[in-house]
C-alpha cells in the first residue's frame, strides 16, 4: 500500500457516454471510489484532464490561436476539478482545489508547503490549472505536482487496461505489456503519456500505474500496490 499517491482522470470520464461535459452519475461515482482509499490512511493529491470541455488538439478548427487555447482548457480542468472537490466534500471528506491559475473565488494558489500541510491533516488537494503555462499537457502536470508533493505512485487512470504496443482499439493483435521501462516507453514512442510527463517521472524516479478505473474498486486496488494493468518504472 502507498502512502500518497498521484491521481491523474481524464476529462472525458467525468463526462456523459461521448466524453463530454460533466455528467452528475460519472462525477459522483468517481468520487465515491477515490473517498474509499482515503478512507485506508492513503493521502491522496489528484490532478484532472479537461478534455470534456476543451482541449486544443480537438479544437484546432476553431482557429484559436494554441496559446490562448490552451488557457482555455486550463480553466476546463479547473471546472472540473471544483466539480470533484464538491462531489468528494458530499461523503463528507475535506479537500482543497489549488490551481497554478489565480482565482481567489473558487480555489486557493498552489503553493507546496500549503498542500503538503493540507495532506498532513488528511485532506485530499486537487490541483487545477496544469502546470500554468501553454504547451504542457496534464500528464505533465500530474508528473510535475507528484514529484514536488512527494508522492509515491503516479496512477493514471484510463479507459484501457495497461499500456500496448499500439492503440488496441485499432490493431487487434496489439501486446499489452505488464512492466515496461521508462527508456523502452520513450523510445517506443508510447502515446499513453506525453514524452515530457515519462521523461519527469524518470528523472525523479516515480513509478507510474496505468489502468482501467472502470473496474471495480480498481483505483482502490492500484492504491493498494496490487499488479493491475501496466507499471512503467
Amino acid at each position: 500500500m502507498y502512502k500518497r499517491i498521484m491521481l491523474k482522470i481524464s476529462g472525458e470520464v467525468l463526462g456523459d457516454k461521448n466524453g463530454d461535459g460533466i455528467d452528475v452519475d460519472s462525477l459522483n461515482k468517481i468520487a465515491k471510489e477515490i473517498v474509499k482509499v482515503q478512507k485506508k490512511g492513503i493521502e491522496v493529491v489528484i490532478v484532472c484532464g479537461g478534455g470534456n470541455m476543451w482541449r486544443y488538439r480537438d479544437t484546432k478548427k476553431a482557429g484559436i490561436e494554441r496559446t490562448t487555447s490552451d488557457y482555455m482548457g486550463m480553466m476546463a480542468t479547473i471546472m472540473n476539478s471544483v466539480a470533484l472537490q464538491s462531489a468528494i466534500e458530499k461523503l463528507g471528506v475535506h479537500s482543497r482545489v489549488a490551481t497554478s491559475l489565480d482565482l481567489p473565488q473558487i480555489a486557493e494558489p498552489y503553493i507546496r508547503r500549503r498542500a503538503l500541510r493540507h495532506l498532513e491533516k488528511k485532506r485530499i488537494v486537487i490541483c487545477g490549472g496544469g502546470t500554468g503555462n501553454p504547451y504542457f499537457t496534464t500528464d505533465t502536470a500530474a508528473a510535475l505536482r507528484g514529484t514536488e508533493l512527494n508522492c509515491d505512485i503516479l496512477l493514471k487512470a484510463t479507459k484501457v487496461d495497461g499500456v500496448y504496443s499500439a492503440d488496441p482499439e485499432k490493431v487487434k493483435n496489439a501486446k499489452r505489456y505488464s512492466k515496461i521501462s521508462f527508456k523502452q516507453a520513450i523510445e517506443k514512442n508510447l502515446k499513453v503519456m506525453d514524452q515530457t510527463a515519462f521523461s519527469l517521472c524518470r528523472e525523479s524516479k516515480m513509478k507510474v500505474l496505468v489502468f482501467n478505473m472502470h473496474k471495480k474498486d480498481a483505483i482502490l486496488h492500484a492504491a493498494e500496490g496490487k499488479m493491475i494493468g501496466t507499471l512503467v518504472s
